[in-house]
Parts: structure tokens; C-alpha cells; sequence
């Protein structure tokens, strides 16, 4: 994840993964949507590129959630691109999926 806070005004973070194919991206940005609705409940403002899957950018206003294929990854560099963000490390727990199998938290 990038932090862009005090670098644009667009955005606050940039979160930024890969996955193999066009279906496995498609599946990874399904995931995040599934993940920041039942979090948070929100909805992407917009989402680009999920017809193709080469790139998916997902605009959850403060978070940006970037999806590419390996190939295009490599292409736009956005790491490089914003070199002057900050990279956050996302703690383990953050990044596992939600499953019907899996117990939700209560609320508590």
C-alpha cells in the first residue's frame, strides 16, 4: 500500500497487488469489493478495466485499489510512478479473505 497523503489530493492510498491471469484479477477485485462492504460498508464509486482484467482500478474515494496482471504491472511502475509515497506493509490478518465457512466477528 502506498500512502499518498500530502502527495495528491485525489486520493489518500493506493493499494497495489498482481494476480496471474484476467480471472484470478477479476476475482481479487471481487474479493476487495466483498471485503470493504461487509467492513465497511461501502461500494466503489467506480470500477475500470474488470472486462479485460489486465487492470482493475477500483475508486474507493480515500483508497485507490489497483489489481494488475504481472505484465501490466511491470508496464506502469506506479511504485515508481509515486516514489515519493510512503509504502505501508498491511498487517497479515488484513489480508485474509472472507468465506462462508469462515466465523464473522461478532459486533460486540
Amino acid at each position: 500500500m502506498l500512502d499518498l497523503s500530502g502527495v495528491t489530493s485525489f486520493t489518500d492510498h493506493f493499494i497495489i497487488c498482481t494476480g496471474s491471469n484476467s480471472r484470478q484479477v477479476q476475482a481479487i477485485a471481487d474479493e476487495v469489493g466483498l471485503q470493504v462492504k461487509h467492513k465497511h460498508g461501502d461500494l466503489a464509486n467506480s470500477v475500470e478495466g474488470y472486462e479485460t482484467g489486465e487492470w482493475i482500478l477500483s475508486d474507493f474515494g480515500d483508497y485507490l485499489v489497483h489489481v494488475f496482471q504481472p505484465r501490466t504491472r511491470e508496464t506502469f511502475q506506479l511504485e515508481r510512478l509515486w516514489r515519493e509515497a510512503k509504502v505501508v506493509e498491511l498487517p497479515a490478518e488484513e489480508l485474509k479473505p472472507l468465506s462462508p465457512a469462515t466465523p464473522q466477528p461478532s459486533a460486540e
